[in-house]
């Protein structure tokens, strides 16, 4: 006789979930909080800023954005479009695929990282990083890399690069 028992979680399990989750909204919350009053921004379009930032050329396709940002395409094109009207992103069609568009990071779009950016490392680091020794923060980069990594192989569909269409690269 098989009993088919309900998936579940041991106390230790289920409190690090829960402490990963209080952990996550505590920081999140404090995070838009200092980019909303320095620059403006709220949390997703400062990572869509951050993102183009670190991109060699400042530029990146609007479905790799929403990839690597794991937002709705939807979400995305309409937060782009916030931030390309108070001149921080300009949007072009894509020159390797017709049906694409790239959204690059202007003069401005830097400005305003740079005015956030010392808050916004000030805040990670006191609510983060400080309260942890040097071995916690490596265990800690370690353990959610490797969640992170497990994830991002069964990404949700937000998360999920595209699929080529066929003769396109």
């Amino acid at each position: 006789m098989t009993t088919d028992a309900a998936p579940s979680l041991d106390p230790v399990e289920l409190g690090a979930y829960f402490a990963l989750i209080e952990v996550s909204s505590l920081l999140r919350h404090t995070v838009e909080q200092q980019l909303q009053e320095v620059g403006g921004l709220s949390y997703v379009q400062f990572q869509l800023l951050a993102t183009l930032g670190d991109a060699p050329d400042g530029s990146r396709r609007m479905t790799d954005l929403a990839d690597g940002v794991v937002y709705s395409r939807s979400g995305l094109t309409y937060q782009a479009g916030l931030l390309e009207k108070a001149g921080y992103v300009t949007r072009a069609p894509s020159p390797d695929d017709e049906r694409g568009v790239t959204v690059t990071l202007t003069d401005a779009g830097r400005d305003v990282l740079a005015r956030v950016f010392p808050g916004h490392i000030g805040v990670v680091r006191d609510l983060l990083v400080d309260p942890l020794d040097r071995a916690d923060v490596e265990s800690l980069a370690r353990v959610l890399g490797t969640v992170r990594d497990h994830l991002r192989a069964n990404p949700p569909r937000s998360a999920a690069p595209r699929r080529k269409a066929r003769g396109r690269a």
